[in-house]
């Protein structure tokens, strides 16, 4: 019955998750907010909102394990997992993307979490840190979007909300309301049933909640985001799949974790600084080819990031 919990869980995270995007960017559209900050700050912290609920939850039941290996594990999954198995089907055409000023932000924030995790713990004001770098990554992307707009604008007169995930200049009143409840209901209770069911699990199998975080935990949340490319990648739209990865890490890492520590201190296994923070590094910098050398993500490139995943996750749980 676990397993049963922990899927249907899984699954009212993900729909409490798109209510609340929905819920959200169609809210502060009504109210006159700009669809370029809400693009940027309320859809990319809507769809991590899953991650970071389970991490709350897990960090306010003692569970730390749990909290931390859901990001790690998701960083690793979003690299390894996300970008290999669609380009083994078919190679991702990356070449065109320009990634390399958030790919930069993105090692920084890596190198900074392991820096602040080699401390043994995430206190508060490791979580402001967090939260200060992540402010300053937002400032610069919004200002590069906003010049990228500008350049734009002879091609383009008008802004166009519904270039913003889940915008619906129709939507009525009460529809706005309605998905944003069932996002505040479902995100605690998806993530409540997840978590508790996910340590009831690791107990009867002898592992540890780290492990359950590092694997379950770490692959049921980064599902959207495979699927989500795979159709890009079989539409022959998968450009923009490696821009969304960096981002979904960056996010991980400086909103997930800043926010879960400031509410509740997150203790670190020591386990996690022999291998799994470097494993997500080693991860990371296997995209270099591919932002700075223009390189598309091939089959050959598809199949050992798939294979590399499922060797980690061989190592993780022995």
């Amino acid at each position: 019955m676990e397993w049963l919990y922990v899927s249907l869980g899984l699954v009212i995270l993900l729909l409490a998750g798109d209510a609340l995007v929905r819920g959200a960017v169609n809210l502060s559209l009504r109210i006159g907010i700009p669809a370029l900050i809400v693009s940027l700050t309320i859809v990319a912290f809507g769809t991590s909102a899953p991650e970071l609920l389970i991490s709350l939850q897990a960090a306010l039941k003692n569970a730390p394990g749990i909290a931390l290996g859901n990001v790690v594990g998701s960083n690793i999954a979003n690299v390894l997992l996300v970008l290999g198995v669609p380009a083994a089907m078919t190679a991702l055409h990356t070449s065109g993307s320009d990634t390399r000023r958030s790919f930069a932000f993105m090692i920084f924030s890596t190198l900074l979490f392991i820096g602040l995790a080699a401390c043994g713990i995430f206190t508060f004001w490791s979580g402001v840190i967090l939260l200060i770098a992540l402010a300053v990554m937002l400032g610069d992307a919004m200002r590069s979007a906003y010049h990228h707009r500008k350049e734009v604008a002879a091609a383009c007169a008008v802004e166009d909300d519904e270039d913003v995930e889940g915008a619906d200049p129709d939507m009525p009143w009460w529809r706005i309301i309605v998905f944003l409840l069932l996002g505040l209901i479902g995100l605690p209770l998806g993530a409540d049933l997840m978590v508790d069911n996910a340590e009831i699990i690791a107990r009867r199998y002898g592992v540890s909640d780290t492990v359950i975080g590092l694997t379950l935990v770490a692959l049921g949340t980064s599902l959207p985001e495979l699927a989500t490319t795979m159709m890009a990648a079989l539409r022959r739209q998968a450009d923009v799949a490696l821009g969304n990865v960096i981002g979904s890490n960056m996010f991980n890492l400086l909103a997930i974790i800043g926010i879960t520590s400031i509410v509740h201190p997150i203790s670190v296994d020591p386990s996690f600084l022999k291998f799994d923070m470097w494993a997500m590094l080693a991860a990371s910098l296997m995209l270099i080819p591919f932002v700075f050398m223009k390189r598309d993500i091939t089959r050959v490139w598809g199949v050992t990031f798939t294979a590399l995943y499922l060797l980690f996750i061989l190592i993780t749980l022995n």
